[in-house]
């Protein structure tokens, strides 16, 4: 079981995570299975991992421990490997062959522990005629069909951040992939390669999507179905001082709600008058334009009608819903998203900031038992 401060914070306390330092989304990765309270040792390389955010402020580096290794030198791989002797999970986001080169891959990694997941983070996979090639969320999205449902009909696709890509389809697949990996690890014995492309996690998540253009309820055409903006009940609209409102009332009864309070209810009863959605879009429109965001943010509060405000990243923590429940924390001096889902038994929560790149080597050759990795200045204390 591990040892030191990440003990006994969350379900995974007692997993063992080596995390091969890359970009976005297996850091991400890692960073939640550390905020569920597994030991996450992120191998950091010599003049770090390329995107050049200040380490003090990378979140997604929290609640982990960092030691400093090049694995272009003699000694980098073998250490890499004493830690994976003890590990229970590796994530690593190169490209293919990468690691295999460096001599971390999966046959060398499986060979020193048979019991390992060894999760491979990339854009394209393991496997395929772009394998190879470079690549960013953008791209993933694009040839999963995803992005070309984003955005309005007459404008080109709207890049969602790289929340849907490198987030949704990426971190959280590779996540539900290991640890179903280590299930199966625990209960047989044997470990195996976690094969997590983005493309794909993107495909994957509009799977419902699929059914619907299936069905005939969907057409392949961006801003003219229900849940893409084509709907004048589901979707944004402007307000008096540059603001925003959300709105969402499909269900009957909170359509109803929702029109009686803009104060269009006798013009427009039927929501399903497809002939008069245009009209209805720019009756809303018209309405919403009439008054700030917080003035109707006031007037739906309390309600079913589906409504709220569009908020900024700076102001969502204020929201009073969301400062009730802590859904954002501040620790460190840095206001973050707090870990999430939320546990009865096993309670997470942001034990430390962002680890610095080796600072915790001494302490990880301690409590890993991993004599060769600690710095040759480390006072012998153990």
């Amino acid at each position: 079981m591990a040892k030191g401060p990440r003990a006994g914070h969350g379900p995974l306390t007692g997993v063992r995570v080596v995390e091969l330092a890359g970009i976005g989304p297996g850091p991400f990765a890692a960073m939640l299975l550390a905020d569920l309270g597994a030991d996450v040792v992120r191998v950091d390389r010599p003049g770090g991992a390329g995107l050049g955010i200040d380490p003090a402020s990378d979140l997604t580096n929290r609640n982990k421990r960092s030691v400093l290794l090049d694995l272009k030198s003699d000694e980098g791989p073998a250490r890499v490997l004493d830690l994976v002797e003890r590990a229970d999970i590796l994530i690593e986001g190169y490209r293919p062959g990468v690691a295999e080169r460096l001599g971390v891959g999966p046959e060398a990694c499986l060979a020193r522990n048979p019991k390992l997941v060894y999760g491979r983070m990339t854009g394209w996979g393991q496997d395929g005629p772009l394998a190879e090639r470079a690549g960013h969320d953008i791209a993933y999205l694009a040839l999963t069909g995803t992005l070309s449902m984003i955005g309005k009909p007459d404008e080109p696709p709207v890049v969602p951040a790289n929340l849907v890509g490198d987030y949704a389809g990426g971190s959280l697949y590779l996540v539900v992939g290991v640890l179903a990996a280590l299930q199966h690890a625990r209960a047989h014995g044997e470990g195996q390669v976690v094969d997590a492309a983005i493309v794909d996690g993107a495909a994957h998540l509009a799977t419902m999507i699929h059914g619907m253009l299936a069905a005939g309820s969907w057409q392949d055409r961006r801003g003219t179905n229900l849940l893409d903006g084509g709907c004048p009940f589901y979707g944004t609209y402007a307000t008096s001082d540059g603001g925003h409102i959300a709105v969402g009332p499909l269900e009957g009864q909170f359509y109803a709600e929702f029109i009686g309070l803009l104060g269009i209810a006798d013009a427009f009863p039927d929501r399903w008058d497809l002939a008069r959605w245009d009209e209805l879009r720019a009756a809303v429109t018209e309405r919403f334009l009439t008054r700030t965001r917080d003035e109707w943010t006031e007037v739906f509060d309390g309600t079913d009608a589906c409504v709220a405000p569009v908020l900024s990243l700076t102001e969502a923590p204020h929201h009073p819903h969301l400062a009730a429940r802590s859904t954002f924390v501040e620790h460190s001096g840095l206001t973050q998203p707090a870990p999430a889902p939320r546990f009865s038994a096993t309670p997470v929560s942001v034990r430390s900031g962002p680890a610095r790149p080796g600072g915790d080597t001494a302490a990880v050759a301690a409590d890993w038992d991993v004599p060769a990795l600690r710095p040759a200045d480390a006072p012998d204390t153990y």
